[in-house]
């Protein structure tokens, strides 16, 4: 398979195995890495990528690391610099979901993830910023401020993960972890120009991550090529004893077996209504179309299929996730843990004024949506009817894997947009979603791949998604359109 290499111009790896190769070679050394990345982290600091650099602890451990390789006892993924996502716990690091409520919170243990990357020798070199507990689609919405998009700074580098997307795709690190609960690792990969996965429900553990909805958030990485995106979910995936809802189905070798699949002639499918859809970037439309061609003449079966339910995916999913979220932020309360305001003078004004102060408008917007949805009166007609409909989606699109092997649509309706550009409308934020929903209300993994340039500069994504669990061809037919030119 090609791999990445060093890009000159930017100066900066783009893949652990010209990292690896670089470090056997002596040209290079974990320590120097991190080196490297922590003076671009602070000549970037305007991009507001990291809300913690632990630089002092990622030099030791990469001092460690290069011992290990020198003995030959270093796991998977040394030499790789990777930041996580500020939701994702790590013991003895404080973690905040980018929230006043959570300001100061220093976690008591690590998330399932993180211990799987430590046990591979990953450096972890800091936190990034994120939209207030994951809730957002421009990471405009976190106590932190604002992150700006690395390629145009007066654009949004998409949410709620874009500072994982900004990280890497700045050179700040190799590779970042996200949260993807209706797009937000994908949404942000379209923005920034990198791979961005989330992978099937019940496939990587969630314990550790804040939760926003239970039934949709999925941990998953961001990378510059789909080589790292495949060995980074072969060791986070796995059974996980603190994770009830995860499966037990055996983990492929991805990172092994993505040149043992098949991918001369699939069956792809494309939704019509994607595709054709009104709010699509007709640039964006084209480019779906030159790629489809692309597909056909390499001996692709490539047909459309119908979906006619796609208007009602991004409504489905704000009702479901909303609700999940009023009672999973119902923790945060001002008597536990977190943020207590200071004018609270009785355990009513403590709950009351402790929420008031300590969330940001989109998570309070959210809460009440979710509060209102699973009231008595409504819990029938918006809950229990949401959850009708996504069984509906999930029927639907499992029939369509009867016959095809992989979905192809768009990433997003457009490219990067302007700060502020949404602020008076909520929902037109929400329709940002409208390609992206679709996968965690189905459970399945998807893919978003830099695949598109438009003319006003800023990069695009191309999405995949598969059968659930099928992320081996998911990622060899992604790692083969990475490669490949249509």
């Amino acid at each position: 398979m090609t791999q990445l290499k060093l890009d000159v111009a930017t100066d900066f790896y783009r893949s652990l195995g010209e990292i690896q190769k670089d470090i056997g070679l002596g040209k290079t050394s974990c320590k120097r890495l991190v080196s490297d990345y922590l003076q671009r982290i602070d000549k970037n600091k305007h991009l507001n990528a990291f809300l913690e650099v632990w630089g002092d602890e990622a030099l030791q451990r990469a001092a460690t690391i290069d011992e290990k390789i020198k003995q030959g006892k270093a796991g998977k993924l040394a030499g790789m610099v990777i930041a996580i996502k500020d939701n994702i716990c790590y013991k003895d690091h404080k973690v905040s979901a980018s929230s006043k409520i959570l300001e100061g919170f220093t976690s008591l243990y690590s998330s399932t993830v993180v211990e799987r990357l430590l046990a591979e020798d990953a450096i972890i070199i800091g936190r990034t910023n994120c939209d207030e507990f994951a809730m957002g689609s421009s990471n405009e919405k976190s106590a932190y401020g604002n992150v700006l998009n690395p390629l145009d700074n007066s654009k949004v580098p998409g949410g709620s993960s874009g500072v994982s997307a900004t990280a890497v795709a700045a050179g700040l690190c190799l590779a970042a972890l996200g949260s993807d609960t209706g797009g937000s690792i994908r949404q942000p990969a379209s923005f920034c120009g990198v791979v961005g996965m989330k992978p099937s429900y019940g496939r990587v553990s969630r314990y550790g991550l804040i939760a926003y909805a239970s039934t949709f958030d999925q941990i998953g990485p961001l990378t510059h090529n789909v080589e790292d995106c495949a060995l980074l979910v072969e060791i986070m995936s796995g059974k996980d004893e603190y994770d009830s809802t995860l499966s037990r189905k055996a983990v492929p070798e991805f990172s092994k077996e993505l040149g043992t699949v098949d991918t001369s002639k699939l069956r792809i499918a494309y939704i019509s209504e994607c595709v054709e859809h009104s709010g699509l970037d007709p640039e964006i439309r084209t480019h779906l179309e030159n790629t489809i061609k692309g597909l056909k003449a390499k001996g692709h079966t490539v047909e459309p299929v119908s979906f006619p339910f796609i208007e009602y995916g991004v409504p489905t999913y704000y009702v479901l996730t909303t609700a999940e979220a009023s009672s999973n932020l119902s923790r945060f309360n001002g008597i536990n843990y977190g943020y207590r305001s200071k004018n609270a003078k009785d355990p009513d004004s403590v709950y009351k004024k402790s929420r008031s102060e300590g969330f940001g408008k989109e998570v309070k917007r959210r809460i009440m949506t979710g509060t209102f949805v699973l009231s008595t009166g409504y819990y029938d007609a918006y809950y229990a009817r949401g959850q009708k409909v996504r069984r509906i989606f999930t029927d639907m699109t499992n029939v369509i894997f009867e016959k095809y092997d992989l979905i192809l649509l768009p990433t997003t309706p457009g490219t990067a947009f302007p700060f502020g550009q949404n602020d008076a409308d909520p929902v037109k934020m929400y329709l940002e979603d409208i390609f992206t929903v679709h996968a965690p209300i189905t459970g399945l993994p998807a893919i978003s791949l830099p695949l598109g340039k438009h003319s006003n500069g800023m990069p695009f994504g191309v999405q995949l998604m598969a059968k659930k669990f099928d992320e081996l061809r998911l990622l060899a037919f992604s790692d083969y359109l990475m490669n490949n030119s249509l």
